[in-house]
């Protein structure tokens, strides 16, 4: 028995060990990239990413024969690659470093580089190739994150610039997003085209995170609570005037105690929570009064009064006239500057 199981390691020329771990190989997750591998290469993808062009030129599985060789070339672009599988080695200018599963390196721009699989076994490369080209700053920042973005891509293609040379290990699983990109693909989903740019984003912030612990990172800005909740709770009253509202409903919906939601309306607001209700309210039943012919009972009905008699001497204190008196002295007014428009 022992002179059969010697015989049968020399002719396979492996090891029982050897045999044991092809044998216990988890699925190949990238074997779908497989049957299309230029799929994603025939997109004609291109966007802006805060103050660049991204072009993506290739964005493939390639798969390379034992002992197959790339001889010593370099692109004007940034190249990624990414080892899902296999082994090998790269000489980058005149260093040569060994390859093996899950580990990247960036070539480009400019970069000489030599490539060659292991000679008994194939080696497996996503590779991401891109052309990023700086952008005239003619779009101006519309204050909804456009300068985080901006500041955000800036940071990410000066630190591909920071990358070491040589392969370094894929600790944040940046080629995944090559898998999420494949599937975007197939499944055509509502949404295809950002889609497929976020996950190309996602893997060059992937990508760059090995430098993670730098200094100077840009970081969202820390909101002033205090204004915040103002405004959140300001927005709940205008939203919702029309029902009934008290300290404590809205003190509950934005998740503070009715006392802190006093003391935010005296300091940010210089008024009080009865009084900006009041005056949300008021605001809407004089709109109501000059643009519609709606009865004063049912417009203050409307706007949260359900005694429409409180309405009067609470209006009256405020203009200095009743509702009726203020529809008739401003009906005109509002008229005139209607036809002027």
């Amino acid at each position: 028995m022992q002179a059969e199981h010697r015989d049968h390691r020399e002719s396979t020329g492996k090891k029982p060990a050897d045999r044991k771990a092809v044998g216990s190989a988890s699925p190949f997750p990238y074997a779908r990239m497989a049957e299309r591998q230029d799929a994603l290469d025939r997109l004609e993808l291109r966007f802006r990413w805060g103050g660049y062009g991204i072009r993506v030129l290739r964005c493939h599985l390639a798969s390379f024969p034992p002992g197959h060789i790339i001889n010593f070339h370099k692109h004007s672009e940034y190249e990624f690659h990414y080892i899902p599988k296999g082994k090998g080695k790269v000489i980058l200018v005149d260093q040569a470093y060994d390859l093996h599963e899950g580990m990247f390196y960036l070539t480009g721009p400019d970069l000489v580089h030599y490539q060659e699989s292991d000679p008994e076994d194939p080696m497996y490369e996503l590779c991401l190739h891109l052309d990023i080209v700086p952008l005239e700053s003619d779009v101006q920042p519309s204050g909804w994150g456009d300068e985080l973005e901006a500041a955000e891509a800036s940071e990410c293609i000066a630190a591909l610039d920071r990358l070491p040379i040589g392969p370094v290990v894929d600790r944040f699983h940046a080629m995944s997003g090559f898998l999420e990109a494949y599937r975007i693909l197939e499944e055509q989903p509502i949404g295809f085209y950002t889609l497929l740019k976020q996950a190309i984003v996602q893997i060059l912030l992937r990508t760059v995170r090995v430098l993670d612990g730098a200094d100077g990172r840009t970081g969202i800005p820390e909101r002033d609570m205090s204004f915040h909740r103002y405004q959140l709770a300001t927005q709940y009253i205008q939203d919702n005037e029309s029902m009934p509202l008290s300290l404590e409903q809205v003190a509950e919906a934005i998740g503070i105690s009715p006392r802190q939601l006093q003391r935010i309306f005296r300091s940010e607001g210089r008024t009080t929570f009865r009084d900006y209700l009041e005056h949300t309210r008021l605001t809407a039943i004089c709109s109501d009064l000059l643009l519609t012919d709606k009865a004063i009972e049912e417009i203050a009905i409307a706007h949260g009064y359900a005694n429409p008699n409180y309405l009067y001497p609470v209006f009256k204190g405020k203009y200095e006239m009743t509702p009726s008196v203020y529809r008739k002295t401003h009906a005109g007014e509002h008229a005139a500057a209607f036809q002027s428009k």
